[in-house]
């Protein structure tokens, strides 16, 4: 046998063996619900890939919600585009924006209360296939939503709801009640060079 026979054959067998193995776990999964999916981690992309899932679910025709806490009074692309342009996206900001910008404890909690407010709703509307909380899990870690009402209010969505929930630092007890939690991690990152945020790639 030549070389590039051997080694087409080689090849063959390897992907057999992972078209076994996929199928097996194709197969395994049969249970049929929603999930919950944390995306945590210092690394870019959090939100980016949450928004992501967002427009999948819209481009199968299913309906979808947004509460973004943080990030209220920052120029959104991703709500630029979708808020007015997308039919059947619930979407809603926490008005104080950045806490870092207002410094005010009891302003920013009335605010994410409200905000959260808004995703308990989400969470108990059958017609939304996905809901996203984009930058949860800051308004948990500053106390200004506990993480038991959280994982309670995930508890009592309906079924077939998918939650997914972005933002550093995600709680234990949250990552252990997810399904699927991606933590992304930090390599290098252009504004620690001193490469100023850009407008259509970072925001």
């Amino acid at each position: 046998m030549s070389n590039k026979a051997d080694q087409e054959a080689r090849y063959k067998k390897r992907m057999q063996r992972t078209k076994e193995a996929i199928d097996k776990k194709v197969a395994a999964a049969t249970e049929e619900r929603g999930i919950v999916i944390i995306l945590t981690g210092p690394g870019k992309g959090k939100s980016s890939s949450g928004f992501g899932n967002v427009i999948r679910c819209l481009g199968h025709g299913f309906k979808a919600g947004v509460v973004q806490f943080i990030k209220g009074a920052w120029d959104c692309g991703e709500r630029n585009f979708l808020e007015d342009a997308i039919p059947g996206l619930e979407f809603h900001v926490m008005g104080t924006g950045f806490t870092w910008e207002t410094q005010d404890f009891q302003k920013d909690k009335s605010a994410a209360l409200e905000a959260w407010q808004h995703a308990q709703a989400m969470l108990k509307n059958p017609d939304l296939r996905l809901v996203l909380f984009d930058e949860l899990t800051y308004v948990i870690n500053y106390g200004h939503i506990s993480v038991e009402d959280v994982i309670d209010a995930l508890k009592n969505r309906p079924k077939d709801q998918t939650v997914i929930i972005t933002g550093r630092g995600a709680p234990a007890a949250l990552m252990s009640y997810a399904d699927t939690v991606s933590e992304i991690k930090s390599v290098k990152h252009a504004f620690d060079g001193g490469v100023k945020a850009q407008k259509g790639v970072d925001y």
